[in-house]
């Protein structure tokens, strides 16, 4: 059957990865709309200030401290939602993280630990969500990115990753959707770079800052998509001009694609020393911004 999706007001949406970005700015937007909001992050004090300001403002916000690496932890999101509101109608899967480097470079244990998050946290998120979502109705949304389609030098583990986000998501969406024929929306996002502190958070293997390349989309316009998903059932959306092309030249001339990612290689560093080459791969370091350093 055709999901059929309340408007914002009428919903209880779940955003992991709340605590900073794209994730950040979902939460603001929706509660902003209306929307009852859940937000989940490891960065259990930055995640409980967002939820007491949205709440401050008359929004309805809860916070749950959880690492979506963790089956287990995601499980307690869905079950807290429950608890206090008694239904999910969205869950946003947006939590992420990355890693400038060199493929032959980056250790097992930091690649494994990407895919944890980017991949499993998604298929994790998604799998709590399904059965509430099936009962009454709802939509899943996987934010992935345009490297769900094409490869970025110097984040090649992001990429496989988001390529796997793009592989689980349409798997999935066949199987509930058409072989199932359950009132689920099951929506894969996919934006070019956008102005987030993604970058400033990442694990970097490289002698300088790693930064995003230009034009970056506002962490807002993704947050429109996202949302709009969660009441017009969608399949995939890409947000940006460059995200539209960059992926349908990958798809038209793959070669040329290859020969045009080369030129991204400088574009993702900036002519400084690396600053916390650690990153949030395995400690919390949400900061409450939406927005990281621009170009």
């Amino acid at each position: 059957m055709s999901p059929s999706l309340k408007p914002l007001n009428q919903q209880v949406i779940v955003i992991t990865g709340a605590s900073s970005g794209v994730g950040l700015a979902t939460a603001q937007d929706a509660a902003r709309a209306g929307a009852r909001v859940v937000l989940a992050a490891r960065s259990e004090d930055v995640l409980e200030a967002v939820a007491a300001t949205l709440n401050a403002q008359g929004r309805e916000a809860i916070a749950v401290t959880a690492d979506v690496a963790d089956r287990a932890q995601v499980q307690r999101i869905a079950d807290v939602a429950i608890e206090r509101f008694g239904r999910i109608d969205t869950w946003v899967n947006v939590a992420g993280v990355t890693i400038y480097g060199r493929l032959d470079e980056v250790s097992e244990e930091d690649s494994r630990r990407l895919f944890d998050v980017n991949f499993w946290g998604s298929v994790h998120g998604s799998l709590a969500a399904l059965p509430h979502l099936r009962r009454h109705g709802g939509a899943l949304i996987n934010v992935g990115s345009e490297a769900s389609e094409l490869a970025i030098p110097l984040q090649g583990m992001y990429s496989a990753s988001k390529h796997a986000v793009k592989g689980f998501t349409d798997g999935l969406r066949i199987e509930v959707e058409r072989l199932d024929g359950a009132p689920v929306s099951i929506t894969l996002i996919e934006p070019g770079a956008v102005n987030t502190p993604l970058p400033d958070h990442a694990r970097n293997y490289l002698d300088h800052q790693p930064k995003l390349p230009t034009p970056q989309l506002d962490p807002h316009q993704v947050a429109t998509a996202i949302l709009e998903a969660a009441v017009t059932p969608a399949r995939d959306v890409k947000v940006g001009v460059t995200a539209t092309l960059d992926t349908a030249v990958e798809k038209l001339a793959p070669s040329l694609a290859d020969r045009i990612s080369v030129l991204q290689v400088p574009r993702q560093q900036r002519d400084e020393a690396p600053r916390d080459p650690a990153g949030n791969l395995f400690r919390p370091r949400g900061d409450g911004l939406t927005y990281g350093r621009g170009s």
